[in-house]
């Protein structure tokens, strides 16, 4: 569910008992678009919140957030801690029912004097702002967002301005009386499915509010406006009523919604009870907890997009740079294995070499080592006697021979490099930490393709913890998240009578079962490869190789890239990552 405004009053009802004559104790900047508000208030500490990223803009009050601040404070930041630190929260309201909230806070100014500044947050995807108005003079003081006219020509968001609000929906509000004829006038005036006629004509509505609304007047919401009758029309009219009178009277049940794979789908400040066996549904003792689950993936998945923007860039330019350098290998050493010619020709002219005088250019003898013995011309050097120019031919053959062995090895190090750069897009696709970004880079730091200068200093203290699953059968499944940590999973943290496995051929994590070879059932195997191919280049491939075998099997070779190891004495089996198939993963943060 989007932050719609049933969510918005939920969250400012919540607030208003929470925070309302609260001091600020703190206020930090930890992104660019995010502010976050300590808050004590009661002899309890809060911390607010307030999002105004274009992907994920929310408010609301947090438990288990942590985010680094910046060394340099934003200047938004000074602005708020000038005209806001200390200050008490005055009110806080919601805008009629939009996602809009307001926050008047009163504290002293530079001269000692008391002045009440108003905090807009709106939450409206990429035009979503958090905005410091003067409450007296009505004058935006700065924003989060600057929004000039260039941009937007509908309303400016600019220091020293008049702060308006944003234009308003052409809807009705549904805490407002709305008779029954005009309820089923609204609907009937959008030509479309009941569930988006409602939330097209009543104002603060998501689709899946609307949806739960169509459930309980047991109606198929994909009904079209002119489909129902007027005795269904009366029963939804009466839920749409009790659904509103709840809301209008802070009468919330908040609740979680989370797929078979126990990823959180969905949240809402009512409970939701239109969703199948497919998901469950769960109670939420507050709304800013239903929320934080929901977000706390969502926004960390976003995070991690924006902050390995730069990383994936770099590493697909080495990457092209080592697949040029892997081809022109490959063309010299097709090139040096004709050194075969060079042997030949030095045996034809040994043969011939009563033919042979100084001064000659060429030479036509007959190659009795092909079929029919063809007559064939073979170049001279002028200045060289015959038996020098046998042994110059000798030479290439020799030359060719050793620079065969020196391509060899150099083409086996450019592979080496290219399968360890190919394993490092993988880690970055199995990231689910900030810390997990660091990891990366200090692990390309130290092989060379990162800059140690711009690092943060690595603590033991934060290395990521390996994925943990649960077999059908109750065994433990662990999968590497980069190459580091398939190190540390394969030769620390597992046993050598574990079983082992990995995608064949192809860039991926390492994967444990916490099982010995001979006791571990078919099916625990095949849940395991199905999660060596799910986190590996092969993800969206069917029929995926997997090597299997005792761990105590797995070597890694003196001198071996992270990650790299070599195994023998092993099996193989076919799967098909299928992600509703996957065993169920625990999850810790």
């Amino acid at each position: 569910m989007a932050l719609d405004g049933i969510t918005i009053r939920a969250i400012a009802f919540e607030l208003r008992k929470k925070l309302l004559g609260g001091k600020i104790d703190k206020i930090n900047q930890p992104e660019k678009d995010e502010v976050l508000l300590a808050v004590r208030n009661d002899g309890q500490n809060h911390r607010l919140l307030i999002s105004a990223n274009s992907a994920n803009p929310r408010v609301y009050l947090v438990d288990n957030y942590k985010k680094e601040n910046p060394l340099k404070a934003p200047m938004f930041l000074m602005l708020l801690r000038k005209h806001l630190g200390g200050g008490r929260i005055l009110s806080i309201e919601q805008k009629d029912f939009d996602r809009n909230i307001l926050i008047d806070i009163e504290a002293y100014d530079e001269l000692r004097r008391l002045r009440t500044k108003t905090l807009s947050i709106e939450i409206m995807g990429r035009h979503s702002n958090i905005i410091l108005i003067d409450k007296e003079t009505k004058q935006i003081i700065d924003s989060i967002k600057r929004v000039p006219l260039s941009i937007s020509s509908v309303r400016a968001v600019l220091p020293n301005t008049e702060f308006t609000f944003p234009p308003g929906q052409d809807k009705l509000n549904p805490l407002e009386a709305i008779s029954a004829d005009e309820f089923v006038a609204t609907l009937k005036s959008k030509s479309q499915p009941v569930f988006k006629a409602i939330y097209s004509g009543f104002q603060g509505i998501s689709p899946v509010s609307a949806r739960q609304i169509c459930y309980m007047a047991n109606l198929n919401d994909s009904h079209g406006t002119y489909d129902l009758g007027a005795v269904q029309y009366e029963i939804l009219k009466e839920k749409f009523d009790s659904f509103f009178k709840a809301v209008s009277e802070n009468l919330f049940s908040p609740c979680l919604v989370y797929d078979k794979r126990n990823n959180p789908t969905d949240f809402s400040a009512i409970m939701l009870t239109l969703y199948d066996e497919e998901f469950k549904v769960y109670a939420r003792e507050s709304i800013s907890n239903a929320a934080e689950d929901f977000y706390y993936s969502k926004d960390l998945s976003e995070r991690i997009l924006q902050k390995t923007h730069g990383l994936r860039k770099s590493l697909q330019i080495k990457l092209d740079r080592v697949k040029s350098k892997m081809q022109k290998q490959v063309d010299e050493l097709n090139q040096a294995r004709n050194l075969d010619e060079y042997s030949k020709i030095g045996q034809l002219l040994t043969a011939n070499i009563y033919q042979l005088q100084k001064g000659m250019e060429s030479v036509d003898v007959y190659d009795y080592m092909e079929p029919g013995s063809p007559l064939i011309n073979i170049p001279l050097n002028p200045n060289l006697t015959p038996s020098e120019n046998i042994q110059e031919y000798y030479k290439k053959y020799t030359k060719a021979k050793s620079r065969i062995k020196e391509l060899t090895d150099q083409l086996q190090q450019t592979r080496e490099e290219h399968d360890y750069l190919e394993n490092v897009f993988v880690s970055i696709s199995n990231i689910d930490s900030i810390e997990g970004i660091e990891e990366i880079k200090h692990e390309m730091a130290k092989e060379g393709y990162y800059s140690q200068g711009s690092l943060k200093k690595q603590k033991d203290t934060l290395k990521s913890q390996p994925l943990e699953f649960r077999a059908a059968d109750g065994t433990r499944i662990l999968v590497g998240k980069n190459n580091t940590q398939n190190d540390r999973l394969t030769f620390k943290i597992s046993s050598p009578e574990d079983v082992w496995l990995h995608a064949k051929n192809i860039p991926g994590s390492h994967v444990i079962v916490k099982a010995s070879f001979d006791d571990i059932s078919t099916q625990t195997l095949y849940e395991a490869g199905m999660l060596a191919a799910y986190y590996s280049k092969s993800r969206a491939s069917s029929k995926v190789p997997i090597d299997y075998a005792p761990r105590k099997n797995v070597k890694k070779p003196n001198g071996a890239k992270p990650g790299m190891v070599v195994y023998d004495d092993y099996g193989t089996i076919y799967v098909t990552p299928e992600e509703d198939k996957l065993p169920s993963q625990i999850t810790n943060r």
